[in-house]
């Protein structure tokens, strides 16, 4: 039996989709918060759970006669996200859960500028701290999160950026699949994955003329220094703390945290994966 975590949540549900076209519905166990969202999952044979990260209880009962769980990051900052995921782990150590599987980053370190990055270093720790068997995905950036990035940009012509570095910017959709196949026993790592990442890493000056082809007009690209783009994310609404983890997005790049690419998603996938160009174009039709 697979438990997939959060599974009302994009690519919570996103696998769960995937893995239904690879493994009996009844083998898929859904575990949400909500159960009453999950009952279109319900309706196709999905057994569905409540289980939330802040109630362990409700996390033993969820993963109850499971083989793998997968863990799917939890949506916060700094030590709660790490006592959440440390809760799942134990849930998961509590009922012989065979392998846990956690959704990582691929600029995951200790002491990154990027605080996720830094928590999902924690949390591989904790994973590698007296079993179960894990695998540790790496996921790439996701190719979504910069579409939010350059949002404004898209309406105003100019993207303004901190100095930055590549990134890999992947597509959840690739991600979710990918994670689908290796639930379903399609691919296999014990311990951290390489990273699952798109075919190439770009800077922000080649998403600018990205976005242009796009949609049809120039985005020029600007860059100011770091004060002046966090002052201006505060300026315009962005509490300091999101100001500061965004900010840390900039930093890590530039230091190289988010260029690597590797072939092991194009291999998992058995296709090449969805380019940032593609993912926009698609955005803005």
């Amino acid at each position: 039996m697979i438990v997939v975590t959060g599974a009302n949540g994009q690519l919570g549900r996103a696998v769960v989709e995937d893995l239904l076209r690879r493994v009996p519905a009844e083998r898929v166990v859904a575990s949400v918060r909500d159960v009453g969202k999950a009952a279109g999952l319900a309706e196709r044979g999905v057994v569905v759970r409540e289980g939330d990260f802040a109630d362990p209880a409700s996390l033993r009962r969820a993963f109850a006669g499971a083989d793998q769980v997968l863990i799917v990051s939890a949506d916060k900052l700094g030590d709660e996200a790490l006592r959440l995921h440390r809760n799942a782990i134990e849930a998961a150590r509590a009922v012989a859960v065979g392998r846990v599987l956690y959704t990582s980053h691929a600029g995951a370190r200790v002491g990154s500028s990027f605080l996720p990055a830094d928590q999902h270093a924690g949390t591989e720790a904790d994973l590698a701290d007296g079993g179960p068997a894990f695998t540790s995905l790496r996921h790439g950036f996701y190719a979504e999160s910069c579409l939010h990035m350059i949002g404004d940009a898209l309406r105003t012509g100019e993207l303004q950026t901190p100095e930055d570095g590549p990134v890999a910017w992947t597509a959840r959709a690739d991600l979710a699949e990918a994670d689908a196949a290796i639930l379903a026993g399609e691919g296999r790592w014990d311990g951290i994955t390489p990273p699952l990442t798109a075919g190439e890493a770009v800077t922000m000056a080649e998403v600018a003329a990205m976005a242009s082809e796009a949609i049809g007009r120039e985005v020029r690209h600007t860059v100011v220094t770091d004060e002046e783009w966090r002052d201006a994310r505060i300026a315009g609404g962005t509490p300091a703390i999101y100001a500061d983890m965004l900010l840390g997005t900039f930093r890590a790049a530039r230091r190289g945290d988010f260029a690597v690419t590797d072939p092991a998603l194009r291999t998992l996938l058995g296709r090449a994966p969805r380019t940032l160009g593609e993912v926009l174009a698609a955005a803005h039709p």
